[in-house]
């Protein structure tokens, strides 16, 4: 059995600045909906086209000065890739955020929580 790689860290930007990130989640709503209708079957009968959505989770640390203002993004373009060769690079374009959250633990780091929602993802 051959030994596969898998893709590790990643590197994030936002319209070109690196941002230094701990986590993204990144999810993708395909917007179809079931069709429920009352028939002697008892199941669905079909789906109807909803409206696509991409949303992201992210996690960054909270720094101590030069923090970005993340409530007034809106419009921008965030690119995600890998450090490792053989990755596509994934863009989300369009961004804008929608929730900001502060985390504090003991023994870490401040940790700063973003809702982000994006118009269109390509992969590069």
């Amino acid at each position: 059995m051959a030994l596969k790689e898998y893709l590790g860290a990643i590197v994030m930007e936002i319209d070109g600045k690196d941002i230094e990130v701990e986590s993204v989640d990144a999810s993708h709503s395909t917007g179809r909906k079931p069709v429920k209708t009352m028939n002697k079957t008892g199941k669905v009968a079909g789906f109807a086209q909803g409206i696509q959505e991409f949303s992201l989770r992210v996690t960054v640390p909270i720094p101590a000065t030069g923090d970005l203002n993340w409530g007034a993004i809106k419009g921008s373009k965030i690119t995600i890739y890998p450090t490792t060769a053989g990755g596509k690079r994934v863009s989300y374009v369009d961004c804008f955020t929608t929730s900001v959250g502060d985390k504090y633990q003991v023994d870490r780091e401040a940790m700063r929580d973003l809702g982000m929602v994006a118009l269109n993802r390509y992969e590069e």
